[in-house]
């Protein structure tokens, strides 16, 4: 379920914005509008018969003329949520019927207008379903037109019509050689043809005192009237009309039904069974369609409020964190010159471990090393033990998970100050003692690290490494300065021996231990700081597997962890403070804000396929600005070389639906109540650090870089 969910519901997305855009004109509609054609093949009789055209059945085709003192008012390209219900107001107002000749487009939207037409009524005829010029379509697009725009008819009144209206049509006169046929084979299905026979041409605007006054018929002739209920602002049609209906009347015309003015059968038949299910499905759908499209309009609002929040958060408090720690005169207290406890957790790191070791050998603060070999099958621990090294010692256990193995090291630890790091990531001669600065304030319980990604010559590490730098390491600054610091990253990360204990140690009650033991501290009243110097580089996942299995327990730890401490949104002190003010931003920047982002790359692609190609490159490319600024500052504060940012705008059409997925799959997970194991990544020993900055080591081609499976 948990990657069949994701799928369908992808599925389902496009499903439904692909039918939007249908019902909105977007996909399949065609704006061509033919020139006039010659009339050498239209019959006389339809040239100058009347508005009415009957071309059904074998025999000719008639056209037929409205009696005296009968109007037949005519609303087209309708039904408009805003100007319909007035249009429906003034007949009803001045007991006046007529026929709306209405697209399907607008009908599938706005179904219970049509209703309110055929229950007031009036009758309601074809306009087609997309509104276009059926001279350029063929008879099975004409087919499609028709019956989509019937589909919807019945789903929403019930009903079928004989009437239809070609667009972009007026007067029989204006009949010519390409749209006789249509109109031929229009009648050929049952149709009569409705065309007009005085054009109030109000869609142009032209004053309600001139709208009229093209509307109103000669003398006492009968007359179809052609208006617009949609398309535009109508406001001076509805004003028209209620001058025009009471003083027609009182010249003794009707207005009534196009088949009441001609003594016919109602143009409306009762739809009944799987037609009528399957046009109240379509309306269904399509409103369903509606709702989901706003409901994801507001979705991007409030991820463009979030992004933008995020960034603006991010520069402003990243460049205060910098400018206070890096003053001449700050200093976080005394100077912290005690020997500190190494912790490195291992299971299976052979092809690391001994890089790791080395590195730590060369730190310039004084330290023992505890390599705590997690049940290894690998030989890790023999190979950290003869490599002969001075305080290092090694804990074997069977294996119990990282946290086990944490608890199971700090237990054996000699010093007070304890830093923890993993076994696939190497540390510069500074890290320890850059990192244990902090704790010259009493206050501070925990100190995040710098964590770099060593392993950067491939793309996919090349955006991890922009990854790391932009968001998590600036991230920490903007939290370092809000105090309420989410995660002390497992690779390079101390803590207070007294500060483990008050907390309980390291928690195996989440799959992302160090922001479970991060949030502890929180609550118990501790400081948890950034310290940008203390850098370590650590091996990141070199393949789309591997990638995906690291961050999806990341993500779904970040949530068990939110969800652990919960509580802390109505406790007091420390602990409400992060509540109320970590907590939230926690959800918001780093469960929330990912799951809506693909809104912004849905609408992209909707808008370049469908939409206003211009406009929407015009503003995925303001965001890429935004983002590409966050990220050179980011580089900046960090002495990162600007090249790396080359492959950003690859990153943020493909490494970042990567993972949007991954953390849609980590929801669909935790709302299902399942439960995910630990996942070990395959390492190949990557990253090393001869020096005091760690460089690629040579790769051999029989290196195996596949996932563990």
């Amino acid at each position: 379920m948990r990657y069949l969910l994701p799928s369908l519901i992808l599925v389902a997305l496009l499903a439904m914005l692909m039918l939007r855009g249908y019902v909105h004109s977007e996909i399949l509609a065609d704006h061509r509008i033919r020139p006039p054609a010659a009339t050498d093949q239209v019959p006389e009789r339809i040239l100058k018969g009347g508005p009415v055209i009957d071309a059904r059945g074998s025999g000719d085709a008639r056209a037929l003329t409205i009696p005296d003192h009968k109007l037949v008012i005519t609303f087209d390209d309708g039904p408009d949520p805003e100007w319909t219900p007035k249009v429906l107001d003034k007949l009803k107002q001045y007991n006046a019927h007529g026929v709306f000749f209405v697209t399907g487009t607008m009908a599938s939207r706005y179904p219970d207008l049509v209703r309110r037409m055929v229950d007031e009524g009036h009758e309601v005829g074809l306009h087609t379903f997309n509104h276009p010029d059926l001279a350029y379509q063929t008879k099975e697009r004409i087919d499609w037109e028709l019956s989509q725009n019937q589909l919807v008819l019945a789903g929403a009144a019930g009903v079928r019509t004989s009437l239809f209206r070609p667009p972009y049509s007026s007067f029989s006169s204006a009949m010519d050689n390409k749209s006789w046929p249509v109109t031929q084979y229009i009648g050929s299905l049952g149709y009569i043809t409705v065309l007009n026979h005085t054009d109030s041409e109000d869609w142009k605007r032209p004053g309600v005192d001139e709208i009229i006054r093209r509307a109103t018929p000669e003398g006492t002739k009968g007359s179809i009237v052609l208006m617009h209920d949609s398309g535009g602002n109508r406001a001076q049609t509805v004003e028209a009309l209620d001058r025009f209906l009471p003083d027609m009347q009182k010249r003794g015309y009707a207005f009534s039904n196009l088949t009441e003015a001609l003594g016919a059968p109602s143009a409306h038949t009762e739809v009944a069974g799987a037609d009528l299910w399957k046009g109240k499905a379509w309306i269904a759908a399509v409103t369903l369609s509606e709702d989901l499209t706003g409901v994801l309009v507001g979705g991007l609002a409030v991820i463009g409020v979030l992004v933008m929040g995020r960034f603006g958060l991010m520069l402003l408090l990243s460049f205060l964190h910098a400018r206070k720690v890096r003053r001449r005169d700050f200093s976080w207290g005394a100077p912290v010159t005690e020997p500190v406890t190494v912790l490195v957790p291992a299971y299976n790191e052979r092809e690391c471990i001994a890089n790791t070791v080395r590195s730590l050998m060369a730190s310039d603060h004084p330290i023992e090393v505890i390599v705590i070999d997690d049940g290894s099958s690998d030989g890790t621990a023999d190979i950290v033990e003869e490599l002969w090294l001075p305080n290092v010692r090694v804990v074997r256990q069977q294996n119990s998970g990282k946290p086990a193995a944490l608890n199971n090291g700090i237990a054996h630890a000699r010093y007070d100050l304890i830093v923890m790091m993993d076994g696939d990531t190497v540390f510069e001669p500074s890290t320890v003692r850059e990192l244990v600065q902090p704790f010259g304030d009493p206050r501070v319980g925990a100190v995040a690290g710098n964590a770099k990604v060593g392993n950067r010559d491939t793309l996919i590490g090349a955006w991890q490494h922009i990854e790391y730098v932009m968001g998590f390491n600036l991230d920490r600054r903007m939290y370092d300065v809000l105090r309420c610091m989410p995660t002390i990253p497992g690779a390079v990360g101390a803590f207070r021996r007294q500060a483990l204990e008050r907390v309980g140690g390291m928690s195996e009650d989440t799959l992302a231990e160090d922001t479970d033991i991060t949030m502890a501290m929180h609550r118990d009243g501790w400081e948890v700081v950034y310290a940008e110097r203390a850098r370590a580089w650590t091996e990141a996942p070199e393949s789309v597997q591997q990638l995906w299995s690291q961050r999806y327990r990341w993500s779904y730890g970040t949530m068990q962890a939110i969800w652990k401490h919960r509580r802390a949104l109505v406790e007091r002190g420390p602990s409400g403070r992060f509540g109320r003010v970590g907590l939230p931003l926690v959800s918001l920047f780093m469960v929330l804000a990912p799951l809506l982002a693909p809104l912004i790359d849905v609408f992209l692609l909707y808008g370049l396929v469908f939409g206003p190609t211009q406009k929407t490159v015009v503003a995925w490319l303001g965001v890429l600005a935004l983002q590409a600024v966050c990220a050179m500052y980011a580089f900046r504060l960090d002495k990162e070389r600007m090249t790396h940012l080359i492959s950003l705008p690859l990153q943020q059409i493909l490494y970042r639906q990567l993972m949007y997925v991954v953390l849609l799959q980590s929801w669909i997970t935790a709302l299902t109540g399942g439960r995910l194991r630990w996942q070990k990544l395959r390492r190949t020993g990557a990253v090393e650090a001869p020096g005091s900055i760690p460089t690629q080591r040579r790769r051999d081609a029989d290196v195996d870089r596949r996932p563990v499976g």
